[in-house]
């Protein structure tokens, strides 16, 4: 099958920080290993040594720019284009409540897919192999937040009030010191030493604090579609404790983890729960690899390249299963 995936915000391959972008290269390669033909329509400088690179031009036509050959397209984003040929659309995010959506919509999670009245999801998964192999039997200290700490529904300062409830160190990657919200909401934490800041960190230099932390602190306070800082903690043995918005609870297991919404709960859970490095790294390694992705994706392939839509009914929003849980 000749397949062309489209994505028109990352480039690729990731250099240090990214998202999307690590889920797209790991579908594209493992359809390259499956024997698949393999088309990447992506930004302006990305570049891959198993797939065909095309660059994207916002202001073009896609069906312009789709190869006449191509069987599948794969958007990670909504088209606004009508298209000719056989696609689906993967959603990352949380689209606004009014946005209309495509009936080939494939969502991220099964809480994902609910919230706007489909069945049809697949789980991200990573090439592990691109990742250090983490050393399970060092010693663990304190534990980390991963993720954007300047959007508010990420909650950092949320996770800085749970750490320091229990007296342990919280290492934060992903965001500035200094911002707004935290002057507003955390003033104090700015200056509590057993808070470290790091801002956007590599691979390599972020998994040599993951494999030393015990585990994520991610109280969000919004449905988190997925969330790839929960799979790569796990894969570097860190347990993850959270609220039980969007993917939360069903990503997780007894054995590795815990959601609740509260400060308290969730502290309490940290300060009781049976820690095991191996058990949370097979878990990513097992359930969360871009294989098993890749595989259920061809199966969706296969289904509209005969024509049949993603979804029996265009998804929609549903303003019941999107309340927001209280946070304490």
């Amino acid at each position: 099958m000749k397949i062309c995936i489209v994505d028109r915000g990352h480039k690729i391959p990731v250099v240090n920080y990214g998202g999307t972008e690590r889920v797209i290269w790991g579908l594209g390669k493992e359809l390259h290993a499956l024997g698949h033909e393999v088309t990447f329509l992506v930004p302006e400088g990305s570049s891959s040594d198993f797939a065909h690179v095309l660059f994207l031009d916002r202001q073009r036509n896609l069906n312009e720019q789709i190869p006449e050959d191509i069987d599948v397209v794969h958007f990670n984003f909504t088209p606004e284009d009508k298209i000719e040929k056989p696609y689906l659309v993967t959603m990352h995010g949380n689209p606004e409540p009014d946005e209309v959506l495509d009936i080939n919509t494939v969502f991220i999670s099964r809480n994902h897919a609910a919230r706007h009245n489909s069945e049809t999801f697949v789980y991200n998964g990573l090439l592990w192999e691109d990742y250090p192999v983490p050393n399970l039997k060092l010693p663990r200290k304190g534990y980390h937040f991963l993720g954007k700490a300047r959007w508010s529904v990420k909650n950092a300062i949320g996770a800085m009030k749970i750490a320091r409830r229990i007296n342990e160190c919280l290492n934060v990657i992903g965001g500035k010191k200094w911002t707004s919200r935290n002057l507003k909401d955390g003033f104090s934490l700015l200056f509590d030493s057993r808070i470290k800041f790091h801002g956007f960190l590599g691979n390599l230099e972020k998994s040599r604090i993951l494999e030393r932390s015990k585990g994520l602190v991610f109280p969000v306070l919004w449905h988190e579609p997925f969330g790839l800082a929960i799979i790569e903690s796990l894969y570097f043995g860190c347990a993850v404790f959270g609220t039980s918005n969007g993917s939360l609870p069903e990503l997780l297991t007894p054995e590795t983890g815990h959601t609740a919404n509260s400060e308290k709960e969730i502290a309490e859970a940290m300060s009781s729960f049976k820690y095991d490095p191996q058990k949370c790294h097979e878990y990513a390694l097992k359930e969360f690899n871009s294989r098993l992705m890749t595989e259920k994706y061809l199966n969706l392939y296969e289904k509209v390249y005969k024509g049949e839509p993603v979804n029996e009914k265009v998804p929609k929003y549903n303003p019941q299963l999107n309340r927001i849980a209280e946070f304490r």
